[in-house]
């Protein structure tokens, strides 16, 4: 009997994280446990199992981390993991010189941020042919980051600049030993296709709200319960159509490359 594909998924909100880590900031957020729901029942629909929610203390970065390994010691050529974040985005100083603006890009998880060239070594680990989808509701990017007030921009989904040097500065030799023990990793090592559907630009903001994010909710309308049956990066095209000029989704693919995988509809398994 043929084997039929899998799907697994990993659903995080935070509406706060650790003030002990983020030197003294707790990161008041308002939608992101609805928004990590709502991502968490279209998975069910979809026919993902497990599918996983973890919100505020439950994120932490160890719980995450575990759950992408199993998922990578299960997940077979056609399988897929659906992985979705709501909270805010951070940065580090960059040692490795692998990003142009000195500085990796974070999603902060409950007790540190999550340095994005750990990210792209658990999805390295992955066998070839696994499909990942990655949906990212948070702000990602230094280019915003410089441009925003030192104690940040209220209802963005953003670690704002001065928190942001007074945490690195604070757990420095913490986040210094991670990117020395977890180098870049070249596009070329990564045998899955991971497709990345960020809520803006690098030189936007995430709008947060009282029942999820901007972007969040503008793709749920897209989606239609899952009526919608275009292509993964027309997908993004029609978010854009809904949203705001300041605020436009991002889109890009990392690995090995797959483009049955992208002209299918989200979430598909």
């Amino acid at each position: 009997m043929k084997r039929q594909p899998q799907g697994i998924s990993l659903h995080v909100g935070l509406n706060r994280v650790d003030p002990e880590h983020y030197a003294g900031w707790s990161g008041e957020l308002r939608g992101c446990h609805a928004d990590a729901g709502a991502m968490a029942a279209i998975a069910k629909v979809r026919g993902y199992d497990p599918h996983r929610l973890l919100l505020d203390d439950q994120a932490t970065v160890e719980a995450v981390r575990t759950l992408f390994r199993t998922a990578s010691s299960l997940l077979e050529k056609g399988d897929t993991l659906l992985f979705t974040f709501a909270g805010h985005g951070g940065q580090v100083p960059d040692l490795d010189g692998d990003e142009s603006d000195a500085m990796d890009e974070t999603l902060c998880l409950w007790d540190r941020q999550w340095v994005d060239d750990e990210i792209h070594a658990e999805i390295a680990r992955f066998r070839p042919g696994v499909r990942i989808l990655i949906i990212a509701d948070s702000c990602h990017s230094g280019t915003v980051a410089r441009s925003a007030r030192d104690e940040g921009e209220k209802g963005y989904r953003l670690l704002p600049p001065g928190r942001s040097r007074a945490c690195y500065r604070q757990h420095r030799a913490t986040y210094d030993a991670i990117q020395r023990g977890t180098p870049g990793v070249d596009a070329s090592r990564v045998r899955a296709t991971a497709i990345l559907l960020a809520a803006c630009q690098d030189n936007q903001l995430a709008a947060d709200g009282p029942d999820g994010g901007l972007f969040t909710a503008t793709l749920r309308q897209v989606w239609r319960g899952g009526r919608w049956k275009g292509a993964t990066w027309r997908f993004r095209d029609a978010i854009a159509q809904r949203m705001p000029p300041w605020q436009t989704p991002h889109y890009y693919v990392v690995g090995h490359g797959d483009p049955k995988f992208e002209a299918q509809p989200p979430f598909t398994i």
